[in-house]
Formats: C-alpha cells, structure tokens, sequence
C-alpha cells in the first residue's frame, strides 16, 4: 500500500497520574468549548463527577453525555448523525467499544476526536480505524486518528490486571509484525515506509528495555501506553497497519472467528506473538522474558486455552487477510507453527 505524502499526528498527548483532572483544561487549551462525552458501560458512575468538574471549572459546555455499549455501525451511524450542530468535538471515555464508536462518529462528522482510555489492553486507542459490527460481522473500518489523547495511569490501574497484560501482549507483537512486514515487502506485495518502521521498532524497543519492580508502577504503565501510542502513529505514516499488525494478528483474528468466546486480543496476540517469534528464530528470547517477567504466561495459565485451536487459527490466518503476505501465508511456515505449538515447551506449560 502506498504511504501518505502527509500525516496527521495527535496534536495533544497527555499520559501520566492524575492526567483526567486536567481533561477540562487540554479541552479549552485547544480551543473546544462544546464537546459531546461518551463513556464506557458503567463509567459514568465511577468518572463521571471527576469529569464533568473539570470542564466546569474551565467552562466547556457538555452538549450530550451518556453511556455506551454497542459497535454496531448503524447504532453509531444514528448517534453521530444526531449530534449536536455546535459539537467541537467528540471525546470517549473508556475501552475499546466507547472509544471505536466515538473515533468512527468523528470520522462521519469530519470532528476532532479525543481518546480517553481507562485500561491498556491495545493500541487501539491511538488508531485510525475501529473495530465495529458490520453485517453481523466485526469488521475493521476507517476511522478519526486522535486529536488528543489524555491517559490517567491511575485510572488504568483500577482495571483489571488482565487488560495490563493484553496491552503487553499487544505491545510486545511489534517485534513479530515488523518482521513480517519486510519479509512481505521482499516478496512484492507491500512497500516499506522507514519512518513508520523506525517509529514501531523504536516504540517496542523502548518498551522492553524499560526497567521496573511491578507491572503496575507509574513508570511501567507510562511506557506502555507511550509506545501503544507510537505504534498507532506509525501506521498512520505507513497508511496501513502493517508495521504493527502481523501473523501474530491473523491467529487473533482466527480465534476470534470460531472461538464461542475469544480471550482479549491482546492475550491471543502475545501467544501468537511467541509461536511467531520462533517460526522467525528473531527475538524469542526477548519475547520469552517479557512475558514472563511481566505474569503474562502467569495469567495465561489460568485460561486453559487449547494447542487445538492455535493449530486450527494458524491454518485459518491466511483466509483472514488474503491480500497480506506473512509468513503464515506458506505452508512451509505454518507447519513449522504447529510444530512450534505442539511441541515448545514454554507452551506446554501454558497451553492444554
């Protein structure tokens, strides 16, 4: 895919404790006096006050608030449509769903958009595009890249620990999606964009390189979420998401098509993200560490996820993207995949 000749870049990126105090004043700093706030499922009760104080006191005038918990795209076709005239912007709060329904509402108002994450478990966050239901069927459509993004890493601790390690998970498959990013391009079916793959490799390199006692110190979480950050501009230079989303995504994206119920994505990418490593024999080790240092593998084993249903995602991956090429697209590469599955021993501690 060819690049864009321009990008666009968050123009506010605020991570760090306390950070949601401040969404009133980064709101009227930019110029938004009038903003429509969507919240995650629930949040409203736990936020909601902290909030709506804070745009008070720096007098930005809340046009709508409310909750949401759909990703259906007509539902979110009828919410953007029916916004407020004088909306400045849309800002969402909370996970992936609140967050992918507001970047596509921005998107089909041509809105600034601010991404308000309360938990870490991907880069979605910091994407041009969302996951929505479509037909029935999840589906990933384009979207508004971020205005602002505003990440209190207090708040992120109050989520469950599970979305701390889906957001390493994601975070740490950079590795394996830059990898088979080159070896697409070699093959003539991508373009490489060096700025977006310096950005991604810089961002994960960043990330496991960072020193720290506990996955939930300030210092720890303030990494993650600048790198997830990073990686979503990194496909923006590259005008797709390939330096972030490789092989390792094709197994997710498999499991999620005929598991009754998928694991967070970022948990199935960080396992798929390990088997890949080994099929690429690059980083493995690193891979390994990280994941162990961090419970990851810890938390794995309590799911008691199937070898079954990585071999049968690894066959599938392909289907998933037919106009990708990763390693997973020769079969020399996946039989070496579920080889690696059936027989690693790291995932014989974590796999049934």
């Amino acid at each position: 895919m060819k690049a864009n000749n321009s990008i666009n870049i968050p123009a506010l990126l605020k991570v760090g404790k306390g950070a949601l105090d401040g969404i009133g004043t980064y709101l009227k700093e930019a110029g938004f006096e009038q903003v429509v706030i969507w919240f995650g499922n629930g949040l409203i009760d736990l936020f909601g006050t902290k909030v709506m104080d804070s745009l008070k006191e720096n007098d930005v005038t809340v046009l709508e608030y409310r909750e949401l918990d759909t990703v259906n795209i007509d539902d979110i076709i009828t919410m953007a449509f029916s916004l407020p005239n004088k909306t400045q912007a849309v800002v969402s709060i909370g996970g992936g769903k609140v967050i992918d329904a507001g970047k596509y509402a921005a998107f089909l108002k041509n809105l600034p958009f601010f991404s308000i994450p309360t938990s870490s478990s991907s880069d979605g966050f910091s994407s041009a595009s969302a996951s929505l239901i479509v037909d029935g069927k999840r589906t990933s459509v384009p979207a508004k890249l971020a205005y602002g993004i505003v990440v209190d890493t207090e708040v992120i601790k109050t989520a469950p620990m599970k979305f701390i390690h889906s957001g390493v998970g994601d975070m740490i498959s950079k590795i394996t999606a830059l990898y088979d990013w080159v070896f697409e391009a070699e093959h003539g079916y991508s373009t490489l964009n060096d700025f977006a793959v310096m950005i991604a490799k810089k961002a994960v390199n960043s990330f496991v390189r960072t020193p720290y006692e506990n996955i939930t110190d300030d210092v720890f979480l303030k990494e993650l979420l600048d790198s997830l950050a990073m990686s979503g501009i990194a496909n923006e230079i590259a005008g797709s998401s390939a330096p972030t989303s490789g092989s390792e995504h094709l197994i997710s994206h498999a499991l999620d098509k005929f598991l009754e119920a998928p694991q967070l994505h970022g948990i199935q990418v960080g396992i798929a993200t390990y088997i890949m490593s080994k099929v690429h024999d690059h980083r493995y080790i690193r891979v390994n560490k990280v994941l162990t240092d961090t419970g990851f593998w810890e938390y794995v084993k309590t799911l008691q996820m199937k070898k079954s249903d990585f071999i049968k995602a690894i066959d599938m991956a392909p289907s998933v993207k037919p106009y990708r090429y990763t390693y997973l697209h020769e079969e020399k590469y996946r039989e070496l995949a579920k080889q690696i599955v059936m027989e690693d021993p790291v995932l014989a501690e974590v796999l049934v």
